[in-house]
């Protein structure tokens, strides 16, 4: 059984083993795989693993003896489904394995939002409490979260955990959500998204991206907001109108937001958020830590065994 991994490295850049995938067959790894040599990588293995290489349908029509494709990631987009399907194909996702650390990320863009501990840090470093004339300083205002509303747009299980951390910082939490379930109301109150903009002082962006919700955040239901909203997206980058967010943030409609995901990854140069006021833009790292990598390292090698042994798990295309 040949396995191949065409873009390797972002899951694995030598801090976790591949031994796992190594014992179900002869494996090749590469770190980064073109578009145009995917299907020579690729050749007659039978087992295709990747995580942000494109694998559509004129690809697959050249590589004939693939049986099984893993997406070392939970969105599926990349590859041509439907073709799969038509050749009989898994196309097997990687659900879970980041919930804690992607909630976390969330919440780490909002505390330095609020309290631009980096900045005010490098501040230090660079001799400016040494010569500051009192006995502290700030260069933003500052802001406590305790009594604000924290609006979750999808609370599933990662909006969950957004929810419960953002609880424990004593916010108060609306969601909405097309599916309510009993979890969530023990977190917060389901509210329709028209009274969620309207009441939120933070909004959280984690709800999937499908057509109903790309371009979630534009002009016009940035309007319903309060003057001053904190946004958040660690979720993917076109659920936003970025040029609508950035004449927001120009404007100080939007006060400030968080974003780990854009609408092109890497970022382009032109992205009109470079140089909006206020926005924190990281390089789509929410899922990142060790711990998320093994873990979802360790759910590829089960799924990898579980289609082996005829019974194919965490399948998106049955």
């Amino acid at each position: 059984m040949k396995i191949v991994i065409l873009d390797g490295y972002t899951e694995n850049p030598g801090d976790l083993s591949w031994s796992g995938l190594e014992a179900l067959g002869e494996l090749t790894v590469y770190d980064r795989t073109p578009p145009e040599q995917v299907a020579d990588r690729i050749g007659d293995a039978e087992i295709v693993i990747l995580n942000k290489t494109p694998l559509p349908r004129e690809m697959l029509d050249r590589c004939p003896n693939v049986r099984y494709i893993g997406v070392l990631a939970t969105g599926y987009n990349i590859v041509d489904v439907q073709a799969a399907k038509e050749r009989g194909i898994p196309v097997c996702n990687i659900p879970t394995y980041g919930t804690d650390a992607v909630g976390q990320f969330a919440i780490a863009m909002l505390l330095e939002i609020c309290h631009h501990v980096a900045h005010h840090d490098a501040a230090v470093h660079e001799g400016r409490w040494e010569s500051c004339p009192d006995w502290c300083f700030w260069d933003y205002p500052l802001i406590e979260l305790a009594g604000k509303t924290m609006g979750i747009i999808g609370f599933g299980r990662i909006g969950r955990t957004t929810g419960r951390i953002a609880r424990a910082l004593g916010m108060q939490v609306v969601a909405c959500d097309s599916i309510e379930t009993d979890e969530g109301r023990e977190i917060g109150r389901y509210l329709p998204l028209e009274e969620l903009f309207a009441c939120s002082d933070v909004i959280a962006l984690h709800c999937p991206l499908f057509p109903e919700t790309q371009g979630i955040i534009n002009r016009g239901t940035i309007a319903k907001m309060k003057d001053g909203v904190i946004l958040l997206n660690n979720s993917r980058g076109p659920l936003i109108v970025e040029q609508d967010l950035a004449d927001a943030l120009n404007s100080g409609k939007v006060y400030a937001a968080g974003l780990d995901v854009v609408s092109t990854e890497p970022i382009r140069g032109d992205n009109p958020l470079l140089k909006a006021k206020n926005c924190l833009i990281t390089p789509h790292i929410s899922w990142a830590p060790k711990e998320s990598r093994q873990r979802l390292m360790g759910i590829a090698v089960e799924s990898l065994r579980a289609f082996l042994d005829g019974n194919p798990i965490n399948v998106v295309n049955p």
